[in-house]
């Protein structure tokens, strides 16, 4: 696995990122262990790196925005 850069706010400037949840079942938003959640190596400020995409329920209610 690579180690992705991006720019961190706490930071200020690019850091490498490390994957929080990276053994399989140990990340309590997916089973796979594809976690969406990265940690900055120097300071610890998370981000997310992709979305994970949630069953959506009816409920036989509608809103509309005001």
């Amino acid at each position: 696995m690579t180690q992705p850069t991006r720019y961190c706010t706490g930071c200020g400037e690019e850091r490498p990122f490390d994957q929080m949840h990276t053994e399989p079942g140990s990340c309590p938003d997916v089973a796979d262990g594809d976690c969406p959640e990265w940690g900055c190596s120097m300071c610890g400020d998370a981000v997310f790196i992709g979305l994970v995409a949630r069953e959506r329920h009816e409920t036989g209610h509608t809103s509309r925005a005001a």
